[in-house]
């Protein structure tokens, strides 16, 4: 199990795709100067600042500093050099446009890796890194409404198998608390490597798009639970790295802790048809190694930017076939051309024809593309929102 989970990593995950979160600019487009804060930044601070096409502007007050770099992206490469201003401002401005969406980024100031004071941290590449979100055409969907909302809180689960208490965020539905009597379907949602269990609510708006889908009628209103997918201390670049991770001690903490604890904790509908697993990246794969041996507990499975299913694998997992409702798989556009934000050569095996295979073969089955996007949240973003309304159909 230890090897295989280490073989899947390394078509997806060991690569941090990051390039596309830098695309070269248009030849011979002059950037527009409608610059604007991003969204993201800390109250009253002036940069980042993002404009109509894309580009980000940076800058950094470090009137001692001899080099001052902007690195984009999971793992930070690449970037933006800035350039010191007579006043001891570092200024610069991308490359060009970026993707739709939020990015992660970090500065290197002579040599020493530091968080812009612009801007608010997300936790991403095992660290609290910055954030910046270029707006996105379709960004409605995910926008703070007038409309009843969730609540997102945290808990706190023992784990005996670990000898810790275990954190977890759950994302109740408007109008949990009002109607006693009402019980929920369950998604167990994962993040990717290198994030947490904030992830989902804080980078990816989880419980915003639900808050939107469920005013629109568009999905049954559901519970989704949220935790920290590791259980043991791997960083990129240590000794072993990914092939040191074990599946088996996080599926222990999920099937055998949280869920029994969220089930006696939350009105939940606690049977098999009415829990679902998904994940991003990592959280994908991890949900492939685990949903299809536990059968018995989830009815959905939802690879986001997490690999495929295939035909052999189907024959692999005895009972998917009449236990399983909805296999869903989902990547973003750039990283099925194998192109600027995908690793190298896109995935090994082919998520489109596995997908199709399923349904010829008479599975429900669902492949979504995100458009114009790569390994990054504004894929999952809209992973989710395609995916929420096809759970849970009785």
């Amino acid at each position: 199990m230890r090897l295989m989970f280490a073989a899947l990593l390394s078509t997806m995950v060991a690569v941090p795709p990051v390039v596309a979160q830098t695309s070269a600019p248009a030849t011979g487009t002059p950037v527009v100067e409608d610059f604007k804060p991003s969204s993201l930044n800390q109250p009253g601070q002036q940069y980042p600042q993002v404009n109509s096409q894309g580009y980000a502007r940076f800058r950094i007050v470090a009137p001692d500093a001899k080099a001052v770099k902007v690195s984009l992206g999971l793992g930070g490469r690449g970037g933006t050099v800035l350039t010191r201003a007579p006043d001891g401002a570092w200024t610069g401005t991308s490359e060009g446009p970026l993707d739709e969406g939020f990015h992660y980024y970090h500065l290197t100031v002579d040599g020493g890796t530091f968080n812009d004071p612009g801007t608010l941290n997300f936790y991403g590449s095992t660290r609290w890194e910055s954030g910046i979100e270029i707006p996105a055409q379709d960004a409605d969907f995910y926008a703070m409404k007038d409309v009843p909302h969730g609540r997102v809180e945290q808990i706190l689960f023992p784990s005996p198998s670990t000898a810790t208490q275990r954190r977890a965020f759950v994302y109740t539905p408007p109008g949990y608390d009002r109607n006693a009597r009402e019980r929920y379907p369950v998604l167990y949602l994962q993040h990717g490597w290198g994030e947490d269990e904030t992830a989902w609510s804080n980078q990816g708006h989880a419980n915003l798009i639900m808050d939107n889908l469920i005013a629109a009628g568009k999905t049954r209103p559901f519970i989704i639970v949220m935790t920290y997918g590791m259980t043991n201390d791997v960083r990129p670049g240590q000794p072993g790295g990914l092939a040191s991770f074990n599946i088996a001690p996080f599926q222990t903490v999920l099937v055998n802790e949280l869920i029994p604890y969220v089930d006696g904790h939350f009105r939940t509908l606690s049977d098999q048809r009415h829990r679902a697993m998904a994940g991003l990246s990592m959280g994908g794969f991890e949900t492939k190694l685990i949903a299809p041996k536990n059968l018995d507990r989830f009815a959905y499975i939802g690879l986001l930017s997490g690999g495929t299913v295939s035909p052999d694998d189907v024959k692999g997992w005895p009972g998917y076939r009449d236990k399983v409702k909805l296999t869903f798989v989902s990547f973003g556009s750039r990283e099925l051309e194998g192109g600027r934000s995908g690793p190298p050569g896109g995935p090994r095996s082919d998520p489109r024809a596995n997908a199709q295979a399923l349904k010829d073969a008479g599975l429900n089955s669902v492949f979504f593309v995100s458009p114009d996007t790569g390994h990054e949240f504004q894929t999952w973003r809209r992973s989710l929102q395609a995916m929420a309304p096809l759970l849970f159909r009785d």
